[in-house]
């Protein structure tokens, strides 16, 4: 792979798209992705946020492994100092409100990070185990202690493999990464068990944009129309319990709305 030119292409795009020039970023973003097919800047993501390209059915795993691998040792203070991230703490009182009495016993943790959600879960559950694509998010996670256990894995591929069944299934700001979630909730009903809990994050589109299933929006996240999460659960044999909108983080000083869902199988 020819790094100088992917980089060379990759920058004049940012260059581009941050002047306005849609076109002409569009066009340097193409020439980067086909150095690099398998796409770790993300530029399918950028493309689509633009409207200059097809929505894909989820990131790229090269993309996001990059991202998180790159972001892993600062992440926590980003994401919480600076973007004002309090998604695992909303769900500790959602799901507190919705189960006052109940602790779980085996939690499995999909897109883990760092760690923040099985901290705030820690007093909830008993045995703890995350998963997450990336190998240096895995590494601060283990150092925390958290967790009983940690593997390095894209999550619908890890739930394809793992037969276990588990009494909580959590993913927040997991789905802002993820289009088309069809399978993945098919494979989070198959592993819980019955009565067992699926608590996850959304990020919403803006009330003018014209969204079908879902879509990337300009911060090259997913955002998911409500009524498509529904009829997934519904069809998945899971049953809302609360869903409610939260604010998941700020974004160039402005709150990106979302939704908190908790379902029962």
């Amino acid at each position: 792979m020819d790094e100088k030119a992917l980089s060379d292409f990759y920058n004049r795009g940012l260059e581009l798209e941050k002047a306005g020039d849609f076109d002409g970023a569009a066009e340097a973003y193409k020439l980067a992705l086909e150095i690099d097919p398998e796409d770790h800047g993300g530029v399918s993501i950028r493309l689509a946020s633009m409207g200059k390209g097809v929505t894909p059915a989820s990131s790229p795993s090269a993309y996001i492994s990059t991202l998180f691998d790159q972001t892993a040792e600062m992440f926590d203070y980003i994401l919480v100092d600076q973007l004002g991230y309090d998604v695992p703490l909303q769900l500790q009182d959602r799901l507190k409100a919705v189960f006052p009495d109940r602790t779980f016993p085996y939690m499995l943790d999909l897109g883990c990070g760092t760690g923040l959600t099985g901290e705030a879960l820690i007093d909830m559950t008993v045995s703890r185990t995350g998963v997450d694509i990336s190998q240096k998010m895995i590494e601060v996670a283990f150092e925390k202690g958290d967790y009983d256990h940690l593997f390095v894995a894209e999550a619908l591929t890890f739930l394809k493999a793992d037969n276990r069944q588990w009494n909580l299934i959590v993913a927040t700001d997991v789905l802002p990464y993820m289009g088309a979630l069809q399978e993945f909730f098919s494979e989070i009903a198959n592993h819980l068990e019955k009565d067992g809990v699926f608590a996850f994050s959304t990020e919403k589109a803006d009330k003018t944009s014209n969204l079908d299933d879902y879509q990337v929006g300009k911060h090259q996240r997913f955002a998911h129309n409500p009524i498509y999460i529904e009829n997934l659960l519904i069809s998945s044999g899971l049953m809302i319990t609360s869903r409610e909108d939260v604010v998941v983080r700020q974004e160039q000083n402005a709150p990106v709305v979302g939704e908190l869902y908790v379902a029962k199988k």
